[in-house]
């Protein structure tokens, strides 16, 4: 055998496995910068009305931190301005998820030992992954670039081409990630980290002055730096490129320094016998999951003090753009600018905790098909009881997001406004009327582990994706009614600034419970890993 025998067959294996995920999120993805086109199409018409703008997104720190720094006043430039950090960040969490899953994943749950004892070199899997994973990231970025060639080629490929650059570079990443640990938690836990790590690097080096030297050491910089639609430097993609490539190949030397099934840096041996407080089958759920969940609430919290920071100047920032205003108005449902902000930020951050809770959720799914649930149930433990400790962390969990989120907007905005206790109450109030919608969705999940267990992890990561996609771009593309009201969030409360209308919220919470029971009695009755 060569060093690749058997990548061809891995390829179409994992493109086949991935056939609904790599759409969803391809299709998704690339929607965002042409949507966000048409929206500062309609919103600044003229080039005078883009220069003001710019000039104070250039002038406000927290804007830079968030987005970087506007190069252009062009409907481009500003596209690329909104979407390339952005972008590159969501892409990088695509391609860890994609590399991880078909490499370490596979190999902590026994498959690849099957696979290799078959006419299969060792390199293949890694080959074969980072393939579907740079399959993946092309495609994505060949749509994005085709969706704005119409404001200049150059610019559009350089978009996209910092786009696939930036997922290349973490695609290497995740590789080394998983050569290192030997369970999949702790791969993706390291990508998270560099990702969150680059993040924050390039978002200090944007919003502080004399500090522009740090976005060079930034993966995520390094695309900002590219200039798409402004200075188009095709150079700077050579560093994530080469570096990416590095990462990659520093990865295949790795899978000759390790034992099959293990990782560079062995686990921990744990203690013999269970402490008294893992003796039942929800801490063994918290001890599983808490390390996912703490990273979330920490990530919900800090986004909350950056969305409270960022709300006393939306009138600034917004100016005379009655186009802006209205889009804002629209997505958050108040008259008040900064009501209607906050409304339709936490909305936004209501769907993406709907993300946390189907994760939570498809947990199940995970210890069925690795078999680590047989061996639990073999137990005196039922599987309702089993079932309920995974459900109650997902409801918890995102429960605890909000939470987090709101007192974070609250405290941040307060003390701007000088009303610390009316901002809290507005923002806890503001974030708890959308708990019963991410319950649902989280129910919508259980439902489909119970009664459709095959197609559960596609249907409800599709279903998950097509909410935030309706809750964020529907009101923005003025979509039917009756497309909005698919969406569970359309119909809560939009707060604050909105009126709180109990029938809606008690009708999600009863269709939540009704789903739960479905799921539960279905799983109940089904065979175990069918």
């Amino acid at each position: 055998m060569n060093a690749l025998t058997g990548t061809g067959t891995l390829l179409r294996l994992g493109l086949r496995r991935d056939r609904v995920m790599i759409p969803i999120w391809v299709l998704v993805l690339a929607s965002f910068p042409i949507t966000t086109l048409s929206s500062y199409q309609g919103l600044y018409k003229t080039q005078a009305e883009r220069a003001d703008f710019i000039a104070g997104v250039n002038g406000n720190a927290t804007q830079l931190a968030f987005y970087g720094e506007a190069h252009s006043a062009s409907l481009g430039g500003l596209t690329a301005w909104r979407m390339t950090t952005l972008g590159v960040t969501l892409l990088a969490i695509m391609t860890l998820m994609l590399v991880v899953r078909h490499t370490r994943a596979e190999e902590e749950e026994g498959r690849l030992e099957l696979v290799g004892s078959g006419v299969v070199d060792r390199h293949a899997p890694l080959t074969a992954a980072l393939l579907v994973a740079v399959v993946a990231n092309a495609a994505l970025a060949l749509l994005a670039a085709l969706s704005l060639a119409g404001q200049g080629l150059a610019g559009a490929f350089a978009f996209g081409l910092a786009w696939f650059a930036g997922g290349f570079f973490f695609a290497g990443v995740a590789a080394v990630a998983a050569q290192v640990t030997e369970n999949s938690r702790a791969a993706r836990g390291i990508t998270v980290a560099v990702i969150g790590l680059a993040f924050a690097i390039r978002a200090v080096g944007d919003s502080s002055e004399g500090a522009g030297w740090l976005t060079w050491l930034s993966p995520i910089g390094w695309s900002e730096h590219v200039q798409a639609f402004a200075g188009n430097r095709f150079w700077v993609l050579a560093v994530p490129l080469v570096l990416g490539a590095a990462l990659m190949a520093s990865a295949y030397g790795l899978i000759g320094r390790r034992d099959h099934g293990a990782g560079l840096v062995p686990s921990r041996p744990g203690p013999a016998t269970a402490a008294p407080a893992l003796r039942s089958p929800l801490a063994l759920a918290w001890r599983l999951q808490r390390g996912s969940l703490i990273a979330w609430v920490t990530g919900f919290a800090a986004y909350g003090v950056i969305l409270g920071t960022m709300a006393d100047g939306v009138r600034d920032l917004v100016g005379d753009s009655e186009g802006t205003q209205d889009i804002v108005t629209r997505l958050g449902g108040a008259s008040d600018l900064v009501d209607a902000y906050l409304a339709a930020m936490v909305g936004l951050l209501a769907g993406i905790a709907s993300i946390y809770g189907v994760q939570a959720a498809m947990r199940l799914r995970t210890e069925e098909t690795a078999q680590r649930a047989e061996p639990v149930l073999a137990t005196g433990i039922g599987r309702v009881r089993w079932a309920c400790s995974h459900l109650a962390i997902a409801l918890a969990g995102t429960l605890a997001m909000l939470l987090g989120a709101g007192l974070m907007i609250g405290l941040a905005h307060g003390a701007a406004t000088g009303d610390l206790g009316g901002e809290v109450a507005d923002e806890l109030g503001a974030v708890l009327v959308q708990v019963p919608a991410v319950w649902l969705v989280t129910a919508i999940a259980v439902a489909l582990f119970g009664l459709a267990p095959r197609f559960s992890v596609g249907a409800a990561w599709g279903l998950a994706g097509t909410f935030l996609l309706i809750g964020q771009l529907g009101p923005l593309l003025e979509v039917s009614q009756a497309v909005m009201d698919l969406s569970p969030f359309t119909h809560v409360p939009k707060l604050p600034g909105g009126t709180v209308t109990a029938t809606p919220l008690a009708a999600l919470l009863a269709i939540m419970v009704v789903l739960i029971g479905a799921g539960l009695y279905g799983f109940r009755r089904r065979d175990i890993a069918t």
